[in-house]
């Protein structure tokens, strides 16, 4: 089969290759995927998990990108609740070969039924976005009804999300952006943009980080006493007063995967889809030399 491979940690995204891979092996409850569209995570490549197993052994060359969305090719032994020529979406295993290839095992509870009037394009920009946003917001955050939500990277493939998720639950939305993704932003039921370090001249109750750096650090100021600083990039070293700071990993979720595509098919949720790129791109992709709001996808089979 067709995959991206990486092998040399230094080289970066310069290191991609399209490479001939053996077809994956789908051991105890896995199910081997036909991929259909892939999703990755910009920074990745520099997560140790993209280049060691669970015991922290080298395993390269190994196959980037974590979420997907295709067709059930396979089930391993033990396997239920799937099954052959079913479509499917969710998250490749964190340390094993991930999705920007023909085909990927994965562990068959890290992915949820897909409805047939869900694109595949679509379905992918959900599981790592989609599941990071929700954990954050309410898992985390315990965000309700009546609130003030502070969304930065409102434009994101996760920002976009939150604020559309943050809107439905009932709270009042501020989304933080470049200047050109106002419009974007308010659409998608923001009640108010503005740039990443203005000061929006009320404190909220969450504020939910993708950034990190000097951001993260002046967000602490943001939280008002009793709310919550969430952030997905980096520990915050700086933490809010009477308040707390929560730094966490996106884990996988079969069921809340199933609600958010329940969502898109009600038009309650519009995954943010910037740019749907060819498997032999992805190298282009991953570098994001062309900016583009919302979520870049592989199309890795028609």
């Amino acid at each position: 089969m067709k995959a991206i491979t990486v092998k040399d940690r230094d080289a970066g995204v310069g290191g991609f290759t399209v490479t001939d891979l053996p077809y994956p092996h789908a051991a105890e409850n896995d199910v081997v995927v036909r991929v259909h569209a892939a999703g990755f995570t910009p920074g990745e490549l520099t997560w140790p998990a993209s280049w060691t197993d669970r015991a922290g052994r080298d395993r390269t060359p190994s196959v980037p990108g974590h979420e997907l969305s295709g067709v059930v090719a396979e089930l391993g032994y033990g396997t239920t609740g799937l099954t052959v020529g079913q479509r499917v979406f969710g998250l490749a295993d964190w340390t094993r070969n991930g999705s920007l290839a023909e085909y990927t095992a994965v562990e068959a509870r890290n992915l949820a039924p897909l409805a047939a009037d869900i694109d595949h394009t679509v379905a992918a920009a959900l599981p790592i976005s989609g599941l990071t946003a929700w954990q954050g917001l309410f898992d985390h955050a315990g965000l309700t009804t009546g609130q003030t939500v502070l969304v930065h990277g409102a434009a994101g493939g996760v920002g976009s999300i939150a604020v559309q998720l943050a809107r439905a639950a009932g709270a009042r939305v501020i989304g933080t952006g470049r200047a050109g993704d106002r419009d974007l932003v308010l659409g998608l039921g923001a009640h108010a943009f503005q740039a990443p370090d203005a000061d929006p001249g009320e404190q909220a109750d969450v504020v939910f980080d993708v950034i990190g750096g000097d951001i993260l650090a002046k967000s602490a100021e943001l939280v008002r006493p009793g709310g919550t600083l969430v952030t997905i990039a980096e520990p915050p070293t700086v933490r809010p007063k009477d308040a707390r700071a929560v730094f966490f990993v996106v884990e996988p979720d079969r069921a809340r995967l199933a609600d958010l595509a329940q969502r898109v098919r009600d038009g309650r949720l519009k995954p943010l889809v910037g740019e749907v790129r060819p498997l032999e791109e992805a190298a282009d992709a991953f570098a994001g030399r062309r900016r583009v709001p919302g979520k870049t996808i592989i199309r890795v089979a028609d």
